[in-house]
């Protein structure tokens, strides 16, 4: 993988990409203490109502592409993917506990990931941070896919709070247009807006509702990707076993 031709001539950089990860660290640090009681009481109940550790890791894409180990809080069952094969998450799905399904609706499961922030793996805001093993497979279906790469991907973000999660293909690309137009315009306002919009997101104001409070840009019809290749071997194998750690 050529990183070089992913990150951005320093010389087109602006002002607020060379200090959002120290804004990104600093947040992130109040952010854990703030929220420290909640990651333990959910590390506690994961831990009491299923087999196995509380804590999952996994590895995804950053900036220019280079590979890191993000960490989240186990929704699933232990091994659910030996039983049901890789495929993708739905609403409903039989491998996440009750105690996840809870987690996700609230977004907590997601908390851990501001040690990936201090660590400066990722951004308060910016894309979904993807997996390494599907990269090639998502630049065959969508030629942009790559440039997503760009920025340093985040624990929320444009894609996140106006759209649902990823259920097929055709979601994907949807996202992706959402992700490039944030690239492209990302600055200190739409970041502020961006992390009210994902509060209220949490607690279940419709991602339409967000937009128009918030007015958030929307992409425009020829940022998305080219073309939409079919492919069989794409529509159900986008989701690889998680790597569990245990808690301390």
């Amino acid at each position: 993988m050529d990183s070089t031709a992913l990150v951005r001539d320093k010389s087109s950089k602006t002002s607020y990409e060379a200090i959002k990860p120290w804004i990104d660290r600093a947040l992130a640090v109040v952010m854990l203490l703030v929220s420290a009681p909640l990651i333990l009481v959910s590390l506690l109940l994961v831990r009491s109502t299923s087999r196995g550790p509380s804590l999952y890791t996994q590895r995804r894409l950053g900036l220019a592409g280079k590979v890191f180990t993000i960490y989240k809080i186990r929704t699933m069952y232990q091994d659910s993917e030996c039983h049901s094969g890789p495929r993708w998450c739905v609403p409903g799905d039989p491998r996440v506990t009750p105690v996840g399904r809870f987690l996700r609706r609230c977004h907590l499961d997601e908390l851990p990931q501001l040690i990936n922030i201090l660590k400066g793996d990722m951004s308060l805001v910016g894309p979904r941070p993807e997996r390494p093993e599907f990269l090639a497979q998502l630049e065959r279906a969508l030629p942009n896919y790559r440039q997503r790469l760009n920025v340093r991907p985040g624990l929320t973000g444009l894609a996140q709070v106006q759209l649902p999660p990823d259920e097929d293909l055709l979601s994907v690309r949807r996202k992706l247009s959402y992700d490039l137009c944030y690239a492209e315009r990302m600055n200190l306002w739409l970041d502020v807006r961006l992390i009210l919009a994902t509060a209220l997101r949490c607690s279940g104001v419709s991602f339409v509702g967000i937009g128009r409070i918030f007015r958030l840009p929307l992409p425009d019809s020829e940022r998305g990707p080219d073309s939409l290749v079919t492919d069989s071997s794409l529509t159900s194998k986008l989701i690889v076993p998680e790597s569990y750690v245990g808690l301390n």
